[in-house]
Order: C-alpha cells, then sequence, then structure tokens
C-alpha cells in the first residue's frame, strides 16, 4: 500500500472494494477533476469512510474465536450474513457519526482536485 499526496485513489485497491457497494472507489477517484461537483467528492469520501470501518470491523471479528466445528455449510451460511451485517453496520456508522474521516479525507481532496465549493 502506498502513500501519496496525489489523492485517495493511492490507498484504495480495486480488488479489495467491497462487492455489496455496488461501485468501484478507485475508479471514481480517476475521474474526478475540477470539474467535479464538491457533491460527488463527498460521496466518494463518505463511501471510502463505511469501506474503512467495514474493514476495522471484519478485523475486529478475526479476533474472536470460532467455535463452530460441525457442519460446514452453516458455517459459510454464517459468514455469508456476517459480511451483509458487517456492511450494513459500517455504513451506519459512518452516517451517525458525521464522518469525521471524509470530512479530512474531504477537505484534502478539495485542494488536490481544485474542486471549489459552490454557493
Amino acid at each position: 500500500m502506498s502513500i501519496a499526496v496525489n489523492g485517495l485513489n493511492s490507498y484504495v485497491d480495486p480488488s479489495m472494494v467491497s462487492a455489496a457497494s455496488g461501485t468501484n472507489l478507485s475508479g471514481r477517484l480517476d475521474q474526478m477533476d475540477g470539474a467535479s461537483s464538491a457533491d460527488e467528492l463527498k460521496e466518494v469520501c463518505r463511501e471510502f469512510e463505511s469501506y474503512f470501518m467495514e474493514q476495522v470491523y471484519k478485523e475486529m471479528f478475526k479476533t474472536i474465536g470460532s467455535e463452530e466445528q460441525g457442519d460446514s455449510s452453516l458455517s459459510s451460511l454464517v459468514d455469508y450474513f456476517k459480511d451483509g451485517v458487517i456492511q450494513t453496520v459500517a455504513s451506519q456508522t459512518t452516517e451517525q457519526s458525521g464522518g469525521p474521516l471524509a470530512q479530512q479525507l474531504y477537505e484534502q481532496m478539495k485542494r488536490n482536485y481544485g474542486i471549489t465549493d459552490e454557493a
């Protein structure tokens, strides 16, 4: 994972973007330029924060020991629904907390891409 000052797209690995989000954050960031609206940039930043929180929650679940030793089909079913619940909780967390990470990303990227707030 590289760190660069040119924008958020250097942090997003397209293969890691959640399939349930239905969008490719990295691709959307590549399309950003001075003609993009501030609202579009805010939305991408919110989606990234939600994705980031989803990854945090998934890593937290890995620290919990699994007591499942039986049916593997039941295990895969639980994993399927657990992923959906984690995605929903991450999205709701971002919406309810006001998105402090998204706001910081938005301010930085607004300068990097030359996007101005429309009044």
